[in-house]
């Protein structure tokens, strides 16, 4: 391995390790949660290389568990996930060479990766470094969880409240959100169109809410649009 590869690999790390320390332990009670959703332990793994997205392998615990249909579970996935379509936009993806190493990159892009690479001057990026961060947090991610689900195998079963991880996870991304953006009317759009979902469709409000959401974002973007050009 060249100096030169050993010194961004370093630098990679240096830029990871403390959003990786922070993922530990939310990956813990991600795998407390699936044991006491019913499943084996070494689901834990699974989860985190099939889907790897920690809001989604949080919600696919109960959706999975209440044999919920795949076109809603498909529907889900697409709405929790569909800000990584913005990520891909501005991530430096063209900084990263070979085929392999491209399609790893995509598949591994997640909030935390996206937070450390893309505020980062494109010039002080190499392939090596991106991949490292996002190495390192899939990583930390992985043996956080599946350490939580051995942790949660000897735990008597039963346990409530862990499910609220999840829970804080958007709470604490909303108010961090709210305060680099204070744009008031989002929030005010999301809980009308939580409101509308619970009233309109209880069992599937996560869908329901989150569609309406997209729509109405898209609509005020088209309408602030035609303002400012008007």
């Amino acid at each position: 391995m060249s100096d030169r590869r050993t010194t961004e690999i370093r630098a990679g790390i240096a830029d990871s390790w403390a959003v990786g320390l922070g993922l530990i332990p939310l990956g813990l009670a991600f795998g407390v949660v699936l044991i006491q959703g019913g499943f084996d332990w070494w689901w834990a793994p699974i989860f985190s290389v099939v889907i790897y997205a920690g809001s989604m392998e949080f919600l696919a615990i109960g959706l999975i568990s209440a044999v919920t249909p795949f076109a809603s579970i498909a529907a889900a996935t697409l709405l929790v996930n569909f800000r990584h379509v913005f990520y891909g936009l501005s991530f430096p993806l063209q900084r990263i060479r070979g085929r392999a190493a491209r399609l790893y990159s995509v598949y591994a892009l997640t909030d935390e990766s996206y937070a450390i690479v893309a505020p980062k001057h494109r010039d002080n990026l190499s392939g090596t470094r991106i991949l490292t961060v996002q190495v390192v947090c899939q990583l930390m991610w992985v043996a956080s969880g599946t350490v939580g689900a051995l942790i949660g195998a000897v735990l008597p079963p039963g346990l409530t409240g862990l499910e609220f991880a999840l829970t804080a996870l958007f709470a604490v991304l909303a108010i961090d959100a709210f305060r680099a953006n204070r744009d008031l009317p989002a929030p005010i759009l999301a809980l009308v169109c939580g409101l509308i979902a619970m009233l309109v469709a209880k069992d599937q409000m996560l869908v329901v809410g989150l569609g309406l959401f997209v729509l109405g974002l898209i609509v005020r973007f088209v309408y602030r649009n035609r303002v400012a050009h008007a």
